[in-house]
């Protein structure tokens, strides 16, 4: 093994021929996990206390502490991720999911984590955000060699600053980070009463490109992304936020995708209290109920959960909160191609019209190909709720223990708490002083510029 001055100095490489049985037997455990639904919070077994945060679609990153030192062992690996029921991908990540575990540790701790790579390439991780020795930083080339494949490196720091962060390779970024390369990092404050919240929920923003049929993400699209998710789910797989009423909720959101993400929350106002820089004092917060992330920054964000209900949290760009769409497909809105169908239907059965009134399928479905998502999916109480991408539930209810986080089922609406359709009678259409009453029958006629066509 290596002195503490190279731990110091740099990341530590054991190389794969050079490691005895005693240091391999020495290394902590790496735990896999595959499931794609939420893990409860991992109360610390043993260091310091703190409250421990709930990963949306994710699980925490179990450790041993040896001598003092909190050990940690990642492997950055090929994984399979389920983007939603129906769906899967081929990605890269770490202990068997994209994104990562999420690590969590207490200010002043000192920490060590073996990254192992079986990766067909070269990788490293940086710990973005973290105050600590240059040679930690995990830039390739800049300041350590690359993690060649089967090869395991040690970073070894003391955790500084309290706050909210992340992790991510500084290696072929274009492509490792594309691919799902990321996890979440939470230093709690030494004092566990200090930011104390009930519930504190976690999770990263990210995109893929991936044709419908295949399952592996073009890593040289910029912007053009068909699948926005939270923790590389797509609603309707992604898991409610569930509270309990009167609850202080913490949100942490990351942002690795290629764009900013105005992340919306329905019936709360909410406060922004933590960025990846730290707390955000008192007396600088400002009351929200939209948070615009950009890309690489984290925030968090709090509220009292004060109304019961089935409550919307997205990503407030439309596009980000659909699946798979195409961004060439021309809108067909108001036009009339039933006839065009008919004949289309003679030689492609069970073809349908879509985009006359609009994007919605009204629960139809037409057939998808091979492992994609409709554009937009979900069903709720009441329906079909149209939605895809970054978007999920936030669940308050009342009476539901401390760490319960079971999914209650949907909001049960007091009695005559629902909008509802209108069936009186309605007023007369206002008319212009002078006009005659407008006949039921009464055409309208519409002419198009360039032409003398009507429709009628």
């Amino acid at each position: 093994m290596t002195d503490r001055r190279s731990f110091l100095t740099g990341a530590a490489l054991i190389g794969a021929g050079m490691v005895s049985k005693v240091a391999v037997a020495s290394l902590p455990e790496a735990p896999v996990q595959s499931a794609a639904a939420t893990q409860g919070p991992l109360t610390p077994p043993n260091g310091r206390p703190y409250n421990p945060v709930v990963t949306l679609n994710g699980w925490t990153l179990p450790w041993r502490m040896k001598d003092g030192v909190k050990e940690f062992h990642l492997l950055a690996e090929p994984v399979v991720r389920e983007i939603a029921p129906g769906m899967m991908a081929n990605l890269w990540g770490y202990n068997g999911q994209s994104p990562g575990p999420t690590i969590e540790v207490v200010e002043g701790d000192r920490v060590r984590i073996f990254v192992t790579n079986k990766l067909p390439e070269h990788t490293s991780v940086h710990w973005h955000g973290q105050r600590l020795p240059n040679g930690m930083d995990g830039v390739t080339g800049l300041t350590q060699p690359g993690i060649a494949p089967g090869k395991t490196f040690v970073y070894e720091f003391i955790a500084r600053n309290a706050g909210t962060f992340m992790y991510h390779p500084h290696a072929d970024e274009m492509a490792q980070m594309a691919m799902g390369m990321m996890g979440f990092w939470v230093t709690h404050p030494r004092d566990p009463k200090q930011h104390a919240v009930d519930r504190d929920f976690v999770f990263l923003l990210n995109a893929y490109d991936i044709d419908p049929g295949s399952y592996t993400p073009k890593i040289n699209t910029m912007t053009d992304f068909n699948l926005w998710t939270f923790n590389s789910r797509a609603f309707p797989g992604i898991d409610p936020m569930v509270v309990r009423k009167d609850d202080r909720v913490r949100i942490r959101v990351g942002n690795l995708t290629m764009t900013n993400h105005p992340v919306h929350l329905h019936g709360h106002t909410f406060e922004v209290t933590g960025t990846d820089g730290g707390w955000v004092r008192p007396a600088a917060r400002w009351p929200e109920v939209t948070t615009d992330i950009a890309v690489g920054q984290m925030r968090a964000i709090e509220f009292i959960a004060d109304e019961p209900g089935d409550w919307s949290f997205h990503c407030h760009k439309s596009h980000h909160t659909m699946n798979a769409m195409g961004h060439s497909v021309p809108t067909m809105i108001g036009v009339d191609h039933s006839g065009v169908a008919e004949k289309i239907n003679n030689l492609v059965p069970g073809y349908m019209v879509m985009g006359d009134k609009g994007g919605s399928m009204d629960g139809m479905q037409m057939p998808l190909p091979e492992n994609t998502l409709p554009m937009m999916t979900g069903e709720g109480p009441f329906g079909g709720i149209d939605m895809g991408g970054m978007f999920t539930v936030l669940k308050v209810r009342e009476g539901l223990a401390r760490n319960d986080y079971k999914d209650p089922g949907w909001y049960r609406h007091p009695k005559g708490s629902v909008a509802h359709e209108y069936t009186g009678e309605l007023p007369p259409v206002p008319r212009a002083p002078g006009a005659p009453p407008a006949k039921p029958s009464e055409a309208m006629d519409v002419k198009r510029d360039g032409d003398m066509h009507h429709h009628h």
